[in-house]
């Protein structure tokens, strides 16, 4: 049964398009900021510039992801999605003109740098609202766990091809990108996708906040966002891996590298696996024992002493994270209307974001106080406290039996 699902997911023409426009998007997107960032590196050797990068990315980001959910809920998700990408490229190609004309100054970057925050910011609730466009509903979790395995091998490939190109020099990069960026727009404008048009009412307050009011009136929503928050704010030593690399495994920026990769590899694996053979029973236990086990392998990759085990343990953390992510997505698209989900991926969004940059700032925190091992043990107990908490404070997510 399960099989023939993936053998019909395989024949969605439309999906297809648009998951190879969104693979070729995000790895374009991976180098970009990759390249972005080690240019003004070069340029200035400061590791505060390195930072403002960073941030002048993540502000508009934030600020503009709940209007951009609204807008996704409005237009045209596709040409929403196409549009971000033209956007992104033509910031490849003011990058390859401001080199060639001499003119590429951090200022320039930084400027860059909120336009592709912006465009970021529109990208993601449309993208997540598309999915369940262009599948029919059984065959939505397989969908959305092919989609991750996209998203993982981007992540892996991006900055590794972009690391590459850039011995060729930045306009290398930033033209590759261009390009990449250019396919993913027209892969995207090709692809034929329902789009119900709604009356173009003006931006309010109430209809911004729809999606958080949406979300908090239901547990099994509110439940599920809020255990990937917590999940990874207190579980994640990413801040931490340069530490490790250096004074704990002695492995140098090659290990870094690989320590960097493993979650993603892990995540790979398991994506294809749940897209050929996708949860059938017990989704909201199967949900709280993948945070455990991410919990426990974050407990045994801060005790580690052996690159290889924490090679192995990482992986199973983003093995384990790949199956609350499908869950929780999956979870996310059945309980949301069309003329919603735009905006309730936008909070979804927020919640993602504020559990990337705060749980930087906990592991950061906890290791100055306990030091580098104990901050990641710390997380990853609390992380399977969270689980069994779950349990109690959210019993509909909990006992979900379902997807659907």
């Amino acid at each position: 049964m399960s099989t023939n699902s993936f053998s019909a997911l395989l024949k969605q023409r439309q999906f297809l398009r648009f998951w190879f426009a969104r693979l070729v998007g995000i790895m374009a997107n991976q180098m970009l900021m990759l390249a972005v960032a080690w240019h003004v590196y070069d340029m200035t050797s400061s590791a505060w510039d390195l930072g403002l990068v960073g941030l002048f990315q993540f502000i508009p980001a934030l600020l503009m992801t709940l209007p951009a959910g609204h807008v996704a809920d409005r237009v045209h998700r596709g040409r929403l999605f196409a549009v971000c990408m033209l956007a992104q490229a033509a910031v490849a190609l003011v990058l390859v003109w401001g080199i060639e004309g001499g003119f590429a100054s951090r200022e320039l970057i930084f400027a860059l740098s909120v336009v592709l925050g912006v465009a970021r910011a529109f990208q993601m609730p449309a993208q997540q609202a598309i999915t369940p466009t262009l599948v029919p509903g059984h065959l939505l979790q397989p969908a959305v766990a092919l989609s991750s395995s996209g998203v993982q091998v981007a992540i892996i490939g991006g900055p590794a091809l972009g690391g590459l190109l850039y011995v060729l020099g930045p306009t290398t990069v930033y033209l590759t990108c261009a390009v990449l960026l250019s396919l993913a727009f027209v892969l995207t404008w090709w692809v034929v996708m329902p789009h119900t048009k709604v009356a173009h009412t003006a931006a309010t307050w109430r209809t911004v906040m729809a999606g958080v009011m949406f979300v908090c009136e239901r547990q099994i929503l509110l439940g599920a966002m809020a255990l990937d928050l917590f999940a990874v704010l207190l579980g994640g030593a990413t801040a931490l891996l340069p530490i490790y690399a250096r004074d704990i495994l002695h492995v140098g920026p090659e290990g870094l590298g690989l320590l960097r990769g493993a979650p993603a590899v892990g995540a790979l694996v398991v994506s294809l696996i749940l897209a050929r053979w996708p949860m059938q029973r017990h989704v909201g236990h199967r949900l709280l024992l993948a945070v455990g086990v991410f919990g426990l392998a974050t407990v045994v990759f801060g005790l580690s002493e052996s690159f290889w085990l924490s090679m192995l343990a990482l992986a199973v953390t983003g093995a384990a994270d790949n199956i609350s992510v499908v869950t929780r997505l999956t979870l996310m698209q059945m309980e949301t209307p069309d003329d919603m989900r735009g905006r309730v991926a936008a909070v979804n969004g927020i919640f993602i974001g504020a559990s990337n940059q705060l749980g930087e700032f906990e592991s950061g925190a906890t290791a100055a106080w306990l030091g580098p091992v104990g901050s990641v043990v710390f997380g990853g107990i609390g992380t399977m406290v969270v689980a069994v908490l779950w349990l109690r404070l959210f019993p509909q997510l909990a006992h979900r039996d379902r997807m659907t």
